[in-house]
């Protein structure tokens, strides 16, 4: 789906849910009456249109349908998506209750099964308990710092590669630049460099077609639907990682595909072929849209504010060197505090959801066992009491003290067993794009230009993010690889 077909699809979102809502008004009413004597509260909330529920406002504005739902309700409420009643969780504590799961009463795996469990099944985030500590064990020597570090060496030449196709003009969609890059790139580290010609092509579509079908409204397959294509697009993915085994575990190579193959828990535990195809597939999706979402919209905060682009190109600039190393990634203080503060305006996972396995509370509210819940981090972090004036992009505001703050108001990595694994390996990517993006080029917005959104894994720009990108005269200087 193009920027053109989500526009369409947001209007008709917005349209629909009006049209629809006038002749479905809502009802509240609590989603389950809590035991006699148990001093819980119900969850309040409203169903909304029949199966589709909030589900056309959830696509069109999450942001401004979880602020309407704290105003009616509280952080706490409940609403119907796809056909099922979900438990929204929108503050720090409740968000810290459900990711930290003391009682381990939250089920990961239920509770995304239930939007990506058909195109994703046996990543590490569908699975629970002990088999998710066991597989997560295994796959931690794929992120440690000599990983990391060997993974940058791949990604430093590769951007600046595709970096120095961009071509500069008044109307450059950064978005989708910073999409396809971003997607090539993974697709090199973690893949490795030696794809026949049009086969990382193929794997692209293929990959894009899988993450789309978790988007899909009418979850079944029907020909030329999200679904059945996310469905075909999970299989040209399988196949593809279930031919190139034999070649990677015979190998050597550096790629996070090769690394799977050949790493070890110090137990001495290694994955089956089948793991490592649920892994590979799975790490894509997930190291490529964070990625590209924290890039995007810290670029569009960055062509509104000159200043503090200015203040992060003289950061880069003054390492002295294209290409980063690890270390200089402690190196450039202005740039963490802007990726930080990007994090928590445009969490890159909207959501994370789960699914309770028995009876339990959140916050003193009754959840009956076999409850969606959607902990919802985007609107979270975009609470005023934790962050005065939440809307407002100030990176500045991480130099403060926050001794006061609940260790859960930013949860962009989420928490817990099911903490993001990769969060180093993104911030690096992130990083390490920006860094040479500021020596590259400079860019910016009209005056006024407000980028409108739309919900993939979490906040995407829907127009492309046109900017306007000059080339700096210093970079034709700079080394292409």
């Amino acid at each position: 789906m193009n920027a053109s077909t989500w526009k369409q699809a947001a209007r008709l979102a917005r349209s629909g849910a009006a049209a629809l809502t006038g002749r479905y008004p809502a009802v509240s009413r609590p989603l389950a009456a809590p035991p006699a004597g148990s001093g819980l509260l119900p969850v309040p909330g409203d169903g909304g249109i029949p199966y589709l529920g909030a589900s056309l406002q959830l696509l069109d504005d999450p942001l401004g349908f979880f602020r309407r739902g704290e105003r009616r309700y509280g952080p706490v409420f409940w609403c119907t998506a796809m056909g099922r009643d979900v438990v929204v969780v929108g503050d720090a504590a409740g968000m810290e209750q459900v990711l930290l799961d003391r009682d381990k009463v939250f089920s990961a795996k239920a509770g995304w099964d239930f939007l990506i469990g058909a195109f994703f099944d046996g990543g590490i985030l569908l699975r629970d308990f002990e088999e998710h500590l066991y597989h997560r064990r295994i796959m931690q020597q794929a992120f440690t710092r000599p990983r990391l570090i060997g993974y940058l060496d791949i990604i430093d030449p590769a951007v600046a590669q595709r970096l120095s196709t961009w071509q500069p003009g008044g109307e450059f969609r950064l978005f989708d630049a910073a999409k396809k890059m971003l997607l090539e790139t993974a697709t090199e580290v973690f893949v490795g460099s030696g794809l026949r010609p049009g086969q990382a092509d193929r794997l692209e579509h293929a990959f894009i077609d899988a993450v789309r079908g978790g988007q899909a409204l009418v979850r079944a397959p029907i020909p030329g639907g999200l679904w059945a294509r996310g469905l075909r697009g999970r299989r040209v993915l399988q196949e593809f990682f279930r031919n190139e085994l034999p070649r990677k575990r015979s190998g050597d190579g550096a790629d996070l595909f090769s690394v799977l193959c050949h790493t070890a828990s110090a137990e001495g535990h290694t994955f089956t072929d089948t793991e490592i195809v649920d892994h590979m597939i799975f790490v894509l999706m997930a190291a490529h849209d964070t990625s590209t979402i924290a890039l995007s919209m810290l670029a569009y905060h960055l062509a509104r504010d000159q200043q503090w682009q200015d203040r992060l190109r003289a950061e880069s600039q003054a390492l002295g060197s294209v290409h980063l190393t690890y270390p200089d990634l402690d190196r450039l203080p202005g740039l963490e505090l802007a990726f930080k503060e990007t994090l928590r305006m445009y969490s890159p996972v909207s959501q994370q959801m789960r699914e309770a396995l028995r009876d339990t509370e959140i916050n003193g509210h009754y959840i009956p066992a076999g409850t969606l819940i959607a902990a919802a981090s985007y609107p979270m972090m975009r609470r005023s009491g934790a962050w005065p004036d939440p809307d407002r992009w100030d990176p500045s505001r991480f130099e403060a003290d926050a001794a006061g703050r609940h260790r859960f108001a930013w949860a962009p990595f989420g928490g817990g067993a099911h903490k993001c694994i990769g969060l180093y390996f993104g911030g690096m990517t992130v990083k390490s794009v920006l860094h040479q993006m500021l020596l590259r080029y400079r860019w910016t917005v009209p005056d006024g230009y407000r980028v409108p959104l739309e919900i993939a894994t979490g906040p995407v720009p829907a127009d492309g993010l046109p900017v306007r990108l000059e080339r700096l005269p210093a970079a034709a200087e700079l080394p292409i690889s």
